[in-house]
């Protein structure tokens, strides 16, 4: 799930979502060189260096640390830089689960077995994640959403905070599900949905 690593880690982002994702790197015994965003470079946060874009070579490991799910593909898709995957020392992953390149667990998640999780995806802090379960590169599954088994998520959806799926669902590429719903249908791609059961109160055609 992690490849080799030199240690010179950067992140792309200086947000508070940008932060989190450093105190996983660190629990991992690894050092952040700089958060890389469009923000002055005599900044400091978490005494690590914020650098500004303009002045990243592009060398080391990156994280793209940035909360929305658009903004990380189309980083993703433009930069060609060396992205590894970061894993909370709290964090509970199978073996048997994989995990793509530049995707972040945080604190306290939970990953079952034979679950497939995409490139640049957060799983945020204490969410759950069953056996079986696909997860789409650009996906976010907010913190303390439950996912029972054999769930697909689709590329760029959001599983929204408390949100819980039940198993066999399908969720549709760039769908929404709303915070504490409960979802018992699959979701068509590009809608979102909310409630106790969840229903679709917004669709986009892709």
């Amino acid at each position: 799930m992690i490849g080799f690593m030199t240690g010179n880690i950067y992140l792309i982002g200086a947000s508070g979502h940008a932060r989190v994702v450093a105190d996983v790197v660190t629990s991992m015994q690894l050092s952040v060189i700089a958060f890389v965003d469009k923000v002055d470079s005599d900044q400091m946060y978490m005494g690590i260096q914020v650098m500004h874009e303009k002045d990243f070579s592009g060398d080391g490991e990156v994280l793209i640390a940035i909360g929305s799910n658009q903004i990380r593909k189309q980083l993703s898709v433009q930069k060609k830089w060396n992205y590894f995957t970061a894993i909370h020392t709290s964090a509970i992953v199978s073996q048997y689960a994989q995990i793509d390149k530049g995707s972040v667990v945080m604190h306290g998640a939970i990953i079952q077995t034979m679950t497939n999780v995409g490139q640049h995806v957060i799983v945020n802090t204490g969410a759950q994640i069953d056996h079986d379960c696909k997860i789409g590169s650009y996906a976010h599954i907010a913190p303390g959403a439950v996912l029972c088994g054999q769930v697909t998520v689709g590329e760029g959806a959001f599983v929204g905070a408390g949100a819980v799926v039940i198993p066999g669902i399908e969720i549709g590429n760039w769908a929404q599900i709303g915070a504490g719903a409960v979802v018992i249908n699959n979701v068509p791609d590009g809608a979102t949905v909310v409630g106790n059961p969840a229903r679709i109160i917004k669709s986009k055609i892709l």
